[in-house]
């Protein structure tokens, strides 16, 4: 099979720019690749496990991050987890994937989950931040980039505020955005305060950080894996589906799939060397 050097020098490309020793490099094109040569090159990078990206050249920088927490920014759904404390993991499990995959409304897919969890002790909330909530790689560094050249980074999640705001402080994030657990003598209610924020939410989300930035969403980068990120990631400038689910996968204009978030600056235009260190 051709490699990448060959399909894009019969496509007219420069000579390649690396942006990271023996991991990244971009290509500039005269004008965008046809159908088949994007093929080629989506075959070879399949074969090779490489993500890439056929972008626009202009305004690849974007000034708004926004970033779903679960199986993104983080490596697990916090729900999910939680729900391990109640014996129910399996059970919730099931209903996430689904939801995820856009088979099932969000909003009764998050209220039927968090019924299941009515009488939790509190406590297995810090418990499960503590034990189970890590980030993913790239997480720190591509918030912290982002940030260092002006830019604003929000995460925002179908999840819930005590996660949010514990990732967000970790990662870097400016703000967070998320539903809230109602919690009432030291034990889960089973109810989700109002209203929820699910995929609608996240959008508006996206439109209103731009708005307050004076820009549109076109200079937005939005990451997320789930069905519930499909609108926001559908609007950005750059959106990214980070190890999506198929349904997801399919929609958005970059992916990345088999290497970690700061692929997302290299997406950019960033090279290594101007990479900000994490926190």
């Amino acid at each position: 099979m051709m490699g990448f050097g060959t399909i894009l020098a019969a496509a007219g490309a420069q000579a390649p720019r690396v942006l990271g020793p023996w991991e990244a490099a971009e290509w500039m094109l005269a004008e965008p690749l046809d159908a088949g040569s994007l093929e080629l090159v989506e075959a070879v990078a399949e074969d090779a496990g490489v993500d890439f990206a056929h972008l626009p050249a202009e305004g690849r920088r974007k000034r708004l991050l926004i970033a779903d927490m679960d199986s993104t920014i983080i490596g697990c759904e916090c729900l999910d987890e939680l729900a391990d404390y109640a014996g129910k993991k399996a059970e919730i499990s099931a209903i996430t994937e689904r939801a995820m995959r856009g088979e099932l409304d969000f909003e009764g897919a998050l209220t039927a989950r968090v019924g299941m969890l009515k009488g939790l002790s509190a406590e297995a909330l810090s418990a499960c931040f503590e034990e189970r909530v890590r980030l993913n790689a790239g997480a720190q560094t591509l918030v912290a980039t982002m940030r260092a050249q002006g830019a604003r980074a929000v995460l925002v999640s179908g999840g819930f505020t005590y996660f949010t705001a514990r990732v967000a402080t970790l990662a870097g994030f400016d703000a967070h955005r998320a539903n809230t657990l109602l919690i009432e003598d030291g034990a889960l209610t089973g109810e989700v305060g109002r209203p929820i924020l699910g995929r609608e939410a996240k959008q508006t989300a996206l439109e209103e950080e731009a708005s307050g930035l004076g820009i549109g969403p076109e200079d937005a980068l939005a990451l997320g894996d789930g069905a519930n990120d499909l609108a926001m990631i559908q609007t950005a400038g750059l959106g990214v589906a980070y190890r999506a689910k198929p349904i997801v996968a399919a929609q958005a204009r970059a992916r990345i799939d088999h290497t970690n978030l700061e692929t997302a600056l290299f997406f950019q235009g960033y090279a290594r060397a101007e990479f900000a260190s994490g926190l």
